[in-house]
């Protein structure tokens, strides 16, 4: 069946605005992607330049500075209340999210590669369905096991290389990112009824204040072992965009854009972040990669893309993917 051509003349604002949001929201969110693919190899040279505990150092010195803009720009001078069991909540989460994931994160990308880094943190749902499975949350339907062992399957092949090199640092932080990206998808599980209840504004500037307390205590003797002085503009430069740019409004960003467009239609984008990353890393620092390298990371995107996207089997609605890139 035909249906008659919309003339000019006929289309109204109000259904040209949203088309015009639509494909804002797409090229943010592909320019989004770019900003995090390369963010792995700028942390790395910060990394490098910083060490991985002065760069937390900063990161949760300046985050909090962050949090408190965006609280005063969305409440002013009044931010809500919360009852006691909401902050131990938010403690949870900011144990889950900045201490753990975050934590494991910096010193994993530092004794990894940033292609590696990008691809085992694109594993992060299936850990998600795997602990909604063992929470009685939602059944895992045969494509969903097919693509979680596909996945494994890849990321053993992606790492024979170094396991067979005894490449011991570069495996151990390959470990130490699947480690990361398992409390992380802890984090997505328990963060979905405190964003219903409070909003993401509201929880991730919270959890960000909460988190950094800890963290800057942590990462203290690192951080004040750094001659700051001696930092070059580069460095300063790589540091703020990492924190500021790819972390902070990154995070903003990506929520507009999956408010637009939705998460169904948002989060297969994802999957270009490790060839992003791959690129980005061989153009600036030389990494190559191996026949055997390439198709463990296929194998392994395409099992995640199975296990994530195949028909469900649901007990009760399981959380929406939360997005926190570091």
């Amino acid at each position: 069946m035909s249906t008659p051509a919309t003339s000019p003349e006929t289309l109204s604002e109000p259904s040209a605005a949203p088309d015009a949001r639509q494909r804002a929201a797409l090229l943010l969110a592909l320019g989004l992607i770019l900003v995090w693919g390369a963010n792995f190899s700028v942390q790395k040279a910060v990394f490098t330049a910083l060490s991985p505990g002065g760069f937390l150092f900063a990161r949760y010195l300046i985050m909090p500075l962050c949090a408190v803009a965006l609280l005063w720009q969305r409440y002013g001078r009044r931010w809500p209340r919360l009852a006691r069991d909401e902050w131990w909540a938010l403690a949870r989460l900011a144990l889950l999210g900045h201490v753990l994931h975050v934590g494991l994160v910096t010193f994993g990308i530092h004794w990894s590669t940033a292609f590696s880094s990008s691809l085992i943190l694109a594993c992060g749902p299936v850990f998600t369905l795997l602990i909604l499975r063992f929470a009685g949350t939602e059944r895992l339907t045969r494509a969903q096991v097919a693509g979680v062992a596909v996945a494994c399957a890849g990321v053993l092949v992606f790492l024979s290389d170094k396991l067979l090199g005894a490449q011991w640092r570069a495996s151990g932080g390959d470990l130490v990112l699947l480690v990361a990206a398992a409390f992380f998808s802890a984090y997505t599980v328990a963060a979905k009824p405190v964003f219903e209840r409070h909003g993401g504004v509201l929880v991730m500037a919270y959890t960000t204040l909460i988190g950094s307390v800890p963290l800057v205590l942590l990462s203290a003797p690192a951080g004040l072992a750094v001659d700051w002085t001696a930092v070059t503009p580069a460095i300063w430069a790589g540091l703020l965009w990492a924190v500021i740019v790819s972390a902070f409004v990154g995070w903003i960003v990506w929520g507009w854009v999956n408010g637009v467009r939705g998460v169904a239609r948002t989060a297969p984008l994802l999957y270009l972040m490790p060839p992003v990353a791959g690129v980005v890393a061989w153009l600036a620092t030389g990494e190559g990669y191996t026949l055997i390298k390439l198709a463990g990371a296929a194998v392994t995107l395409g099992g995640v893309a199975l296990a994530q996207f195949a028909p469900r089997e649901k007990r009760a609605a399981p959380p929406e993917s939360v997005t926190v890139v570091d």
